[in-house]
């Protein structure tokens, strides 16, 4: 075991990512455990940080220490690999903190236990995915051409990495924007994925949909009808796993209120 993490990960220059995902994933864990012991008020375990009556939240300790790691990282510029490995784990515990309240900053709201504070651990999920394939090596279609391009290699090698890298992202943007965040952002890794999902109906409620499927037309009214068929056939059952999955790790989310 210690061979292969000296061969995949310290050899290639990856040490610093290992820290940042396991700081990460550690920080994380630690973290829903920590609000799930708060929610269930449990008496040995301490409370939430309310200085004066103020709750401060952890997303707060979260950009402290990814300030911390950035402007040490930028201001000592070494090429000390443990000391960057250092860096990198505190930024990884930084930015676990920022994530899991990232439902928070996007609403302005204290939603952390609402069904919008799904969003924080969908935001979670996806940063350890996209972490989790550049830490084994995967990286995104186009890329490595680009690199080997601006190492000095041939302009042909360039330029055919930054075509095919603008079109992977371009691939991308479009499958984002019918909704399909997994698909856009994993396929990005995963050439055939990103060509599937870009092709394929949008989901019902995103902003392709709005744009291309509300219109008054025949064509628009069979592309919406054929995407909610979708929807309730397929990504219905997907999201339901993926709600147990996230009640599980996360804790489940309050029920809403019936008043008002």
């Amino acid at each position: 075991m210690g061979g292969w993490f000296t061969r995949t990960i310290v050899d290639t220059g990856r040490l610093p990512l290992f820290c940042f995902f396991a700081g990460f994933i550690v920080t994380f864990a630690f973290i829903r455990f920590s609000v799930r012991m708060i929610r269930a008020n449990v008496k040995w375990w301490p409370g939430n940080v309310s200085p004066g009556g103020t709750h401060i939240h952890h997303v707060v300790f979260g950009v402290i220490f990814m300030i911390i790691a950035g402007v040490t990282g930028f201001a000592l510029n070494t090429d000390n690999g443990a000391a960057n490995a250092v860096f990198a784990g505190i930024f990884g515990l930084g930015a676990a903190l920022v994530l899991d309240e990232f439902s928070l900053i996007l609403h302005l709201d204290d939603v952390y236990w609402s069904e919008k504070g799904r969003t924080s651990v969908d935001a979670v999920f996806i940063a350890v995915a996209f972490t989790g394939l550049l830490l084994v090596g995967v990286r995104p279609i186009g890329v490595e051409n680009f690199t080997q391009g601006s190492d000095g290699s041939t302009v042909s090698t360039w330029l055919v990495g930054s075509v095919v890298l603008v079109a992977n992202f371009l691939f991308a943007g479009v499958t984002l924007i019918k909704g399909k965040i997994w698909t856009g952002l994993i396929g990005l890794f995963i050439p055939i994925l990103i060509l599937v999902g870009a092709i394929r109906l949008a989901r019902p409620h995103s902003p392709w949909a709005r744009w291309r499927y509300q219109r008054d037309t025949p064509r628009s009214k069979r592309k919406m009808a054929r995407a909610i068929t979708r929807e309730r056939r397929i990504r219905t059952p997907m999201i339901a796993g993926k709600d147990w999955l996230q009640n599980m790790i996360a804790g489940r989310p309050d029920l809403p209120s019936s008043e008002g």
